[in-house]
């Protein structure tokens, strides 16, 4: 089976400090692939050079057979990949339904042909509302976006991410900041979406990550260590020792 993302040899330095170190990873269609390590790992300066936010200094990188090591971000996007933050990039000023609407009127490619706002266009409206649906906020739609909690703007931040159509989608921390309660059902939607959509996930919640990832790579220092299920990685004794633990 080809897998939609490749990754190889990528690498990264800022001045003496090595982001990642030879990077060798695959993404199979459909599943949801963890990455995990330490504070300083290389994690979210991987998920930067997969979005195209930051250039690697070599290396590739392959989604779907084509070579997209050197194509801008906005372009990666138009291709199918779509990146949640670990700071949230929501309008407060607006209603929840607002939000999701424009990211739906954008996928739609009817930005310029319409002045009307997107949420006053009934098919854009429908999918909007669809995906807030999805993701438990269809009672907050006309709320405005301020007065949600921290953890229904990460369901936002999932909403964004599926208005988008992306095939794979790369959520960086989405459970950061959040309650127990909050991580229990964002972690139960997510295992909702297993094998509609590829997901590469970086968490530092290990019952999360533990949860739903079908495989699990873990990033030490820049390289990848381990790469294998979750059973696999969780008595990996390297892995144990590098990240997770004796215990």
């Amino acid at each position: 089976m080809t897998p939609m993302l490749q990754v190889a040899n990528l690498r990264k330095s800022f001045g003496g400090v090595v982001a990642t170190d030879d990077v060798n990873l695959d993404v199979i269609k459909g599943e949801i692939h963890g990455i995990i390590g330490p504070n300083g790992a290389g994690k979210t300066t991987l998920i930067s050079q997969l979005s195209g936010a930051l250039k690697p200094d070599a290396g590739a990188i392959t989604l779907a057979g084509k070579d997209i090591t050197h194509t801008p971000a906005y372009k990666r996007a138009r291709l199918g990949i779509t990146r949640s933050f670990q700071i949230t990039s929501l309008v407060m000023e607006m209603t929840v339904l607002d939000n999701i609407a424009l990211a739906v009127q954008a996928q739609d490619g009817t930005s310029f042909r319409f002045v009307k706002p997107a949420h006053k266009i009934s098919h854009i409206r429908e999918k909007a509302t669809e995906y807030l649906r999805q993701v438990g906020l269809r009672r907050r739609a006309n709320d405005l976006t301020s007065s949600l909690s921290h953890g229904e703007h990460r369901q936002m931040e999932i909403a964004l991410a599926l208005a988008s159509e992306a095939e794979l989608m790369l959520l960086d921390e989405p459970m950061a900041g959040l309650g127990p309660e909050e991580s229990k059902n964002l972690t139960e939607f997510l295992l909702k979406l297993k094998g509609s959509r590829t997901i590469l996930l970086i968490e530092h919640d290990m019952d999360a990550v533990f949860a739903l990832a079908d495989r699990i790579s873990v990033l030490v220092y820049g390289r990848v260590i381990a790469t294998g299920p979750a059973d696999e990685i969780r008595n990996n004794r390297d892995v144990r020792n590098a990240y997770l633990g004796e215990e």
